[in-house]
């Protein structure tokens, strides 16, 4: 997964919605992409890019709040943010 900026990995979890992905995409999706939305209001827009900083904050909040999920949720999330986090420029 590539992404040229926020507005683009917005789109992309829209688009998920849009074809009815299966459950546990969408479930894990929309939870991360609150964090990402959070994160990203602190450091700038929705066009901004897909920084390390950017990440960062959102591992961190992950990791804060993983007692909120079930261990099998927990495994969800961390899977899809793995998967994510290429994206982000290092």
């Amino acid at each position: 997964m590539n992404f040229e900026n926020l507005t683009a990995l917005y789109h992309y979890f829209d688009q998920l919605a849009d074809h009815e992905e299966d459950d546990d995409l969408l479930f894990a999706s929309s939870y991360i992409r609150g964090f990402i939305a959070l994160s990203a209001s602190e450091l700038g827009n929705e066009s901004q890019p897909l920084s390390a900083q950017l990440a960062g904050n959102v591992s961190e909040q992950l990791a804060s709040s993983k007692h909120e999920l079930t261990p099998q949720d927990q495994v969800l999330v961390n899977n899809y943010w793995q998967q994510l986090l290429p994206s982000f420029k290092y």
